[in-house]
């Protein structure tokens, strides 16, 4: 299953929860995210149907190990983005906002040459 940038998105927001909590439900996401209890409700379905997470019979949502695969994935992106923009100058406002945007449609082979230069140029 092919996930779209809604779905990184979700998972990424569980990742970052489930390091702050002990413990991830579907109102965690929608508190987080700002979206509507359907709309969390739906998309939970979807991740589960598609493997990425399960949820225990209290509602309790753990990613599973390709779901972490994705959302690690997608997490370093958004930190490595945004580690660049605030390192040229850009607001962190705006630096975060903009990786949320790229980190999603950034090739591989663009990021790992984005990840060597601000190693070679000692960004972190």
């Amino acid at each position: 299953m092919s996930l779209q940038e809604s779905g990184e998105m979700y998972l990424e927001t569980i990742l970052i929860l489930s390091q702050k909590l002990s413990g991830v439900r579907s109102i965690d996401v929608c508190e987080e995210m700002g979206y509507s209890k359907p709309s969390v409700s739906r998309a939970v379905g979807i991740l589960k149907n598609g493997g990425y997470i399960s949820v225990d019979r209290d509602g309790f949502i753990t990613l599973t190990d390709e779901g972490k695969y994705v959302a690690e994935r997608t997490y370093e992106r958004h930190k490595v983005l945004t580690s660049f923009f605030l390192a040229i100058g850009v607001s962190p406002e705006r630096a975060s906002v903009d990786a949320c945007k790229i980190e999603h449609d950034i090739s591989d082979e663009s990021f790992n040459a984005l990840k060597k230069y601000m190693s070679v140029h000692g960004i972190k």
